[in-house]
């Protein structure tokens, strides 16, 4: 086994863990904060929007079972590249969608498939604001905010709901 890291950022983290925790080879996912300036924030600094992170997942992953391409081209497929200011019902910097790249070889999987997302013309010629920046220290969040849609599946159905209507309309495709 090769256990690698990958660290995504696409609004609420409570929709961002099940599209990559139900994939072979993942190990774990967690939520949590970073890309900002405080250390240990909270849910409720962060949400205040004082602290500069955002809400994103941390994935360990096998690489020997799922690459990091995958990874990415899965995360493309979960989110709104276009909206630079948050995700779906989610809104302010703390959704802002952002890959955090680990190492040279991540950016450059990252860099190249952004630009292939963008010659696909999958969102027209709405340009892909998403960033790829390097990756900062990783808060894990709170342990309520941990696999929140196994722990509240009603309240997380709800919240997923207009992300799984925009999936499924560009991607003709149901993730869950």
């Amino acid at each position: 086994m090769a256990e690698q890291t990958a660290i995504f950022a696409g609004g609420c983290f409570w929709c961002m863990v099940q599209p990559f925790d139900t994939l072979a080879g993942i190990e774990k996912v967690l939520s949590g904060y970073t890309g900002g300036h405080k250390d240990n924030p909270t849910y409720e600094e962060v949400s205040a929007h004082t602290t500069g992170h955002t809400e994103a997942v941390k994935v360990w992953f096998d690489d020997a079972v799922i690459s990091y391409k995958e990874l990415v081209d899965l995360y493309w497929q979960v989110t709104d590249p276009t909206d630079a200011m948050g995700q779906f019902q989610d809104r302010g910097d703390n959704y802002r969608p952002v890959i955090f790249v680990n190492s040279p070889e991540q950016r450059a999987i990252a860099e190249e498939s952004k630009q292939a997302l963008v010659a696909s013309k999958v969102f027209g010629d709405e340009p892909i604001v998403v960033t790829i920046e390097d990756a900062q220290t990783f808060w894990i969040a709170e342990d309520y905010h941990q696999d929140f849609y196994k722990k509240n599946v009603d309240r997380y159905e709800a919240e997923h709901a207009p992300r799984q209507d925009f999936i499924d309309a560009h991607w003709g495709v149901n993730e869950g």
